[in-house]
């Protein structure tokens, strides 16, 4: 019975990504210990950017709700671009690339296009979803017809695509070495209301988006007769060519709406998250967080959404972890460490197959 018990978390790829997590904050934990550091202040300032409540001094705010809440969009966008490749067999590892192209257009549309309420901003996130799809599409292309690996790819084309943002950018009206001029209210995705309640805080209307796009997600893949046929790709794509499955179609297809979502995460940053455009000297990492997101949350809407969230609580604790003598490089270590359990999935498969192999000689020995 404890051997099936242990075989059936095993199997379950939900516990195994609830398990990785609390082997990254375990290890965590001892890394500041050992460095003379209290952990418990670690859980502090992870409880206050998740509740917004400050247990040394009993007080309240909910800013820091509002700011996780906002770092966690762009994650859980670029996992879902992530997630979204990964289902059809593909490692998109352009998601930064394809979310510096959202951003970039998002911010020259901001800057040159029609100051009209609502039409404004909708036009740049709409730009901005439009030019990921087309960064992620060439990948596509380029892996379906031509049999071009999309690692290769999407690695030239993330630097392609900062150093043509900084081209762009350098052109945009008010253009310094590092920012643009103000972009009009017209532009901004910010919502009052949400400032309100959360105490000013950088939650926008990008977290509607975020939701849509999650359920978008989770239907086109799960509910969908294209969904289908980009999951059986991912699963054989002799098989599923064999079944009459357009599979060249599915492939292009795919990391082109890999890289809308990422174009997409993009545009909301620029238009909710700053006032003015960014002249880019690196990258976010978002898109290449986003990687540890998508395989945190198995590639599912919910598990990445969940894990998008969890990354987001992480950064938004840095500043709270600094001010608690916690060195903030912690969080980065726990994301890679989580990162790294997972990637040691196959020794899970391995020992399972290994108790399944016990498990039937122990039935034969009985017999």
């Amino acid at each position: 019975m404890h051997t099936k018990h242990k075989q059936g978390l095993l199997q379950s790829d939900g516990a195994v990504s609830v398990l990785v997590v609390l082997l990254g904050f375990l290890c965590g934990t001892i890394l500041i210990a050992m460095v003379g550091k209290n952990p418990l202040n670690m859980y502090k300032a992870i409880f206050q950017s998740l509740s917004g409540y400050n247990i040394d001094n009993g007080k309240m705010n909910v800013r820091y709700i509002g700011e996780t809440l906002n770092y966690s969009v762009p994650f859980i966008l670029c996992g879902l671009s992530m997630a979204f490749a990964n289902r059809v067999g593909l490692f998109n590892i352009g998601g930064e690339g394809q979310y510096i192209m959202g951003l970039t257009m998002a911010q020259t549309i901001a800057l040159l296009g029609p100051a009209i309420p609502y039409f404004h901003w909708m036009l740049a996130i709409l730009g901005a979803v439009i030019i990921g799809s087309l960064w992620g599409g060439i990948v596509g292309v380029l892996k379906a017809k031509y049999e071009v690996s999309e690692v290769v790819s999407t690695i030239m084309l993330n630097y392609i695509a900062l150093y043509l943002s900084r081209i762009i950018c350098l052109q945009l009206p008010g253009a310094t070495t590092y920012k643009t001029a103000t972009f009009p209210e017209t532009a901004l995705i910010g919502n009052s209301f949400f400032q309100k309640i959360t105490n000013n805080s950088m939650l926008n209307n990008g977290i509607f988006m975020m939701i849509i796009a999650v359920v978008l997600y989770w239907f086109v893949m799960e509910k969908t007769s294209l969904g289908y046929g980009m999951r059986a790709t991912g699963f054989n794509k002799e098989a599923a060519r064999a079944s009459g499955i357009p599979v060249v179609k599915s492939i292009a297809l795919s990391m082109a709406i890999s890289g809308a979502f990422a174009g997409l995460a993009g545009g909301i940053v620029a238009l909710g998250s700053f006032k003015y455009g960014r002249v880019l000297s690196g990258m976010d990492n978002y898109g290449f967080e986003g990687i540890a997101v998508a395989l945190v949350g198995n590639s599912t809407a919910l598990g990445t959404m969940l894990a998008g969230f969890l990354f987001g609580m992480l950064k938004n604790a840095q500043a709270l972890m600094q001010s608690k003598q916690i060195p903030k490089e912690i969080t980065f270590i726990i994301q890679g460490l989580i990162v790294i359990f997972i990637a040691l999935r196959s020794a899970l498969k391995l020992y399972r197959e290994y108790l399944d192999k016990r498990s039937l000689q122990k039935e034969v020995g009985v017999k």
